[in-house]
């Protein structure tokens, strides 16, 4: 099953971090949007999603439980996109 993954980046080390983890974990299976929270439109629908630290990933729209507040945990992560 093909999964839409979507990072919310602030630019910082930490962020291109987890977009290049997260790149990796998706492979060309699943399509990886990355967004700029430096746009006040991804910043207003980062809120809408509840994104309350960065990076943050949604896994077909929905916050992935890897990064509630603590970043990207990598086997979280994978258990979603199964």
């Amino acid at each position: 099953m093909k999964h839409t993954i979507e990072i919310f980046s602030a630019g910082c080390a930490t962020c291109k971090e987890a977009i290049d983890a997260v790149k990796k974990l998706a492979g060309p299976e699943h399509e990886v949007r990355v967004h700029d929270m430096h746009q006040h439109e991804t910043a207003s629908r980062a809120k809408e999603h509840g994104v309350r630290s960065l990076p943050a990933v949604l896994v077909d729209g929905k916050l992935a439980g890897c990064c509630a507040g603590r970043g990207v945990d990598e086997h979280v992560l994978r258990e979603a996109l199964r």
